[in-house]
């Protein structure tokens, strides 16, 4: 072979680039201590938290400024934009407060039981 390449070693597969294996272990192209099921959780969690930040405020506003605000309390069409601004931006931070909250403890749960 070439000076200084490796060859594959018979767990990766052919057509990956250098240091990328598929096997469950720990992933070769993340960094040390990552392993491909935590990357695929941690992956999955962000891609929740995200369409849950696109959805929830824009939904809510709607949903109060029509029913609560105009519908139920009587208010004025200036006046029901400005309240239920308030409430999609009340909902981005619970989003984001969550968020931090399901990152912070992801880690932690699953290293519980292996201390080394």
């Amino acid at each position: 072979g070439i000076a200084g390449v490796s060859r594959p070693s018979a767990e990766t597969w052919r057509g990956a680039p250098a240091g990328v294996s598929l096997s469950v272990g720990t992933w070769r192209g993340a960094p040390a201590g990552v392993s491909r099921p935590s990357l695929v959780s941690a992956l999955k969690t962000l891609l929740f938290f995200t369409i849950l930040m696109v959805t929830l405020p824009i939904g809510l506003y709607f949903a109060s400024k029509a029913y609560i605000f105009e519908g139920s309390l009587q208010m004025s069409n200036s006046d029901s934009y400005f309240y239920a601004a308030i409430v999609a931006v009340l909902a981005v931070h619970v989003v984001l407060a969550l968020f931090v909250y399901v990152a912070w403890n992801e880690g932690s749960t699953k290293d519980k039981g292996k201390h080394d």
